[in-house]
């Protein structure tokens, strides 16, 4: 339906889809290999012949199997329709794809609007992304109760990949982060072979994808006894975490959302150690639009689920996120993360 307004908004004869992320969205098609032309007689998916029985089973439009190149098919399809006006997605398209596209008509950008649907999340991808977080804060509880001081990062990072996968996850939304010590102020660190010892932060970032849709949760515990300024900090970004929550709303723009955590850091004196935005669009990817940060304008909406996950990161001393995935609804927010928050010592 999106794809058919889109065609007569835009006066097109045809567009291509290219990118496997919104083929899915559009046909339901989980493949790696697909190409989709919606034309105002209807949706073709192309895929190759591994495929055959798969794309019958999950596509809701008819299916070319492609012998060769799944481009070819596409492009002698398209000659037969005789289309001149073509909309792509400009913001992901290969050159390759591009190039051959230039060959068959008059190409025209979709930007935003290809995408845009997804923003605002259905009855049915709400649950989706609900029982993702669920089996997200899930596997997080079940991996801490082996967590001892003196294992290593990698080691708790298997241990939550393990979890996750035993409660039914096809995977994770993205590599597991653990960091501790002086190496949880890099924001997107990497599990290092290096044990976990008392005195500082152990600071855990993970996501699950449970039927093709992502949960993300960041959560920093102190190892056993810490020096106060790492509770003090801690208690800063979990102001700035709730505030951020409590602005979300309807017609709020995303850079209010933004402003309220940045607001709080700098009454405490730590605005200069949030060094990125509070948040960001999740679904079928894990970074969706709208991105929660400094300038960015989108009105939140209805039924957007984001993340709100402030941080402050202190190089030499250690760092500090706090994330939950939340729901915008028509009265404010749903936190969809129940995870406990507060300060907690583990080990």
């Amino acid at each position: 339906m999106v794809l058919t307004s889109l065609l007569q908004s835009q006066n097109l004869d045809a567009i291509v889809v290219s990118t496997l992320v919104q083929i899915r969205y559009y046909t339901g098609f989980e493949g790696s290999n697909a190409l989709l032309l919606a034309t105002p007689k209807g949706n073709v998916l192309f895929t190759d012949p591994r495929y055959t029985t798969q794309a019958e089973q999950e596509s809701n439009c008819p299916v070319t199997i492609a012998q060769g190149p799944l481009f070819k098919a596409l492009a002698t399809r398209l000659k037969s329709l005789k289309a001149k006006r073509i909309g792509f997605e400009d913001k992901k398209i290969s050159y390759t794809l591009y190039r051959e596209l230039t060959e068959l008509g008059e190409l025209i950008p979709l930007g935003d609007s290809i995408e845009k649907p997804r923003w605002v999340k259905t009855p049915q991808e709400i649950s989706a992304i609900r029982a993702s977080v669920e089996l997200n804060s899930k596997a997080l509880d079940l991996a801490m109760k082996r967590f001892k001081i003196g294992m290593k990062e990698m080691d708790l990072a298997a241990e939550i990949d393990h979890q996750m996968r035993k409660l039914g996850a096809e995977g994770n939304a993205f590599d597991t982060i653990v960091a501790s010590g002086p190496h949880s102020a890099l924001p997107h660190a990497h599990p290092r072979n290096e044990r976990i010892e008392a005195g500082s932060y152990l600071l855990i970032d993970m996501g699950a994808c449970l039927n093709g849709y992502m949960s993300d949760m960041t959560r920093t515990f102190g190892v056993g006894s810490v020096p106060r300024k790492a509770i003090r900090i801690y208690k800063a970004v979990l102001e700035a975490q709730l505030a951020a929550i409590d602005a979300v709303r309807p017609g709020k723009l995303a850079g209010q959302i933004h402003a309220a955590a940045v607001r709080v850091l700098k009454a405490h004196g730590l605005d200069q150690f949030f060094v990125h935005s509070t948040g960001h669009g999740l679904g079928l990817e894990i970074h969706e639009a709208p991105r929660l940060g400094k300038k960015e304008t989108t009105p939140l909406e209805t039924g957007m689920a984001i993340t709100i996950e402030p941080g402050v990161y202190e190089a030499g001393f250690g760092g500090v996120r706090i994330e939950d995935t939340v729901l915008v609804t028509e009265k404010g927010v749903e936190v969809l993360t129940k995870t406990q928050k507060g300060w907690t010592i583990v080990g």
